[in-house]
């Protein structure tokens, strides 16, 4: 008889343990331990630096490059225009938005609209010709350029892409948690991520050119593309909002500029270029 009962009350302990830590409940998965299906979009701004370009200017009565041209951003620094939605499109800003298609890879579009300014008044090598009318003001000019210094002042070309030099870029990027790395456990309250990507697009800037005292063209106008890479440390704060910073560089390459509203007048260049970039942004499920 003792041998049955025994057994019974052996089945009977093994099932009560399996029912009660059934019954335990599971600590809940952080909303931060997976950002497959999550969306995210940034808004900020940025700081540009650029290599030297040659720059080669074309139309009726001349074809002339400009050797190793500096040139530089235009930034406003902190303003209160980064969030007036009446004059946002002003300073030097950085507009994204993202999916995640696993936990750590993102599909991601926007534009970087930085600003481009020839550096005035310095001297640069030039080769080729100008050719005018002699009732055109860019006449004085006229000549055979064979890598002869000029002075880069007004009255002969001001040049630049400051509303903007818009990158309007697709990309792919990576982001790893380095959080449980530096001591921090609970990452719904605060996460820090390291992320790097990719992107390619097309330059679509607002060029305002003055070249040899012709009337500046000042339009919008596909003039080439770009490709970038980036690198990037993220925090984010309960859950749903960041700061980031990037610095992304990479190489533009403008084959059809326009200068002047003369149709065959054209420019095209080609350099790289480096940012640093801070944005604000949030991250979520819909």
């Amino acid at each position: 008889m003792k041998q049955p009962l025994l057994k019974v009350v052996l089945a009977f302990c093994v099932f009560s343990q399996y029912t009660f830590a059934q019954d335990v409940p599971a600590s809940p998965e952080k909303y931060t331990a997976h950002n497959k299906g999550k969306f995210y979009i940034y808004w900020g701004g940025n700081r540009d630096s650029y290599s030297k370009s040659d720059i080669n200017f074309t139309g009726d009565g001349y074809n002339f490059t400009l050797h190793d041209v500096t040139a530089h951003d235009k930034p406003k620094g902190w303003h209160v225009d980064y969030i007036n939605p009446a004059n946002m499109t002003i300073p030097q800003t950085n507009f994204r938005v993202g999916y995640f298609i696993n936990d750590h890879y993102n599909i991601n579009a926007g534009l970087d609209h930085m600003k481009y300014v020839m550096t005035q008044n310095q001297t640069v090598n030039v080769n080729g010709y100008i050719d005018l009318p002699s009732d055109q003001a860019g006449s004085a000019f006229n000549g055979i350029y064979n890598n002869v210094p000029v002075n880069m002042t007004e009255d002969f070309l001001t040049f630049e892409h400051t509303d903007g030099l818009n990158y309007v870029n697709a990309g792919i990027a990576r982001v790893d948690d380095l959080s449980k790395y530096i001591g921090i456990n609970n990452t719904d309250k605060i996460q820090v991520n390291f992320t790097v990507g990719v992107d390619g697009g097309f330059l679509y800037p607002k060029t305002n050119a003055k070249v040899l005292g012709k009337q500046r063209h000042d339009d919008f106008h596909i003039s080439g593309y770009g490709v970038g890479a980036k690198a990037g440390l993220n925090i984010t704060f309960f859950k749903y909002f960041f700061v980031q910073t990037e610095y992304k560089t990479g190489y533009i390459e403008m084959n059809d500029i326009r200068t002047t509203y003369q149709g065959a007048d054209r420019a095209s260049q080609h350099f790289t270029f480096a940012q640093r970039i801070i944005v604000f942004g949030g991250i979520f499920r819909l």
